[in-house]
């Protein structure tokens, strides 16, 4: 090989990255989230390990690759090689689903008549924020009675996070008549899924999200995003304008971000063509190319 191209957290990238470093070779590491699990000895032992070893590897790249140049001036650990980092924006594609399977999709999960249809496209986990959405919801009813939420992903047996769906299964059944979950559904799936919201949300709590790649999906189906103001996270709505940014963990803002979106959706949109070339996947390669070019230009020089 040419080119060391580590993606992290891996557990294993140190080592990786420690031989790349000593055959010569240029190493780059793309470090894409933190790693936090839940709250427990072993998750805490797993988080220092993983930690550790992705010091190292960050120590032994030549290059260390971030999404967002938002996300790599507030990260803990890609500031520590800030002298390293190159952004690379994510590539994200998105099918073009029929018209007569959008609808379809509307007719069979019966969502005529109800506006507006919020999506969420993440697994039941502690850091998506799901109960900022939940505790939305009261204010959201009272403006619009028929609203609906679309859960797409996994709800169910969620490892490490079976305390979490305890804890809201109340809730959920408080809103049962208006929360559907849908489950893991496949990419074509998920292009009729996309066109059929109002919106999509992303109210993350922390920084084991950094970009949050269901927004571009949701945009390249004209479909507008609400999204925590992270690090990262906020980025596909402030670059784009295609959308709402709302204080971490606040559900009045949120609640108040739906009903703007709502009552003037259509302030909302962009063109598909402007967000699919601004994280095309073509752009990210021809970004790697160039990178990769010059480590080897820059290495060559030094041997």
């Amino acid at each position: 090989n040419d080119i060391v191209c580590l993606h992290l957290p891996q557990f294993d990238a140190a080592g990786i990255a420690g031989r790349g470093r000593m055959l010569g070779k240029p190493t780059t590491l793309t470090y894409h989230c933190d790693l936090k699990l839940p709250f427990g000895p072993f998750s805490g032992l797993v988080n220092r390990v993983v930690d550790l070893a992705n010091h190292v590897a960050g120590l032994s790249a030549h290059r260390v690759v971030a999404y967002t140049k938002d996300f790599a001036s507030n990260s803990p650990y890609l500031i520590r090689f800030a002298d390293k980092v190159e952004v690379i924006p994510p590539p994200v594609e998105m099918a073009q689903a029929p018209e007569e399977e959008i609808r379809e999709f509307a007719q069979r999960h019966g969502l005529k008549g109800h506006r507006p249809v919020i999506g969420l496209a993440a697994r039941l986990a502690a850091e998506k924020g799901v109960e900022v959405v939940l505790d939305a919801l009261p204010r959201v009813l009272e403006v619009y009675p028929e609203a609906r939420v679309l859960f797409a992903g996994q709800h169910e047996d969620v490892l490490g996070e079976e305390a979490y769906a305890r804890r809201l299964a109340p809730l959920f059944e408080r809103h049962r008549d208006r929360w559907l979950f849908l489950g893991v559904l496949t990419p074509q799936e998920m292009a009729t899924f996309y066109p059929n919201l109002d919106m999509v949300l992303v109210p993350s709590l922390n920084s084991t999200e950094s970009f949050g790649l269901v927004q571009v999906e949701a945009m390249l189906c004209g479909t507008p995003s609400i999204a925590s103001d992270l690090p990262g996270v906020r980025q596909p709505v402030l670059q784009s304008g295609m959308g709402e940014v709302v204080p971490i963990g606040d559900s009045a803002a949120l609640a108040d971000a739906i009903i703007r979106i709502t009552a003037n959706k259509a302030e909302y949109l962009r063109p598909r063509e402007e967000i699919a070339a601004r994280w095309s996947i073509d752009a990210t390669a021809a970004h790697y190319e160039d990178l990769f070019d010059r480590l080897l230009w820059e290495l060559g020089e030094r041997r």
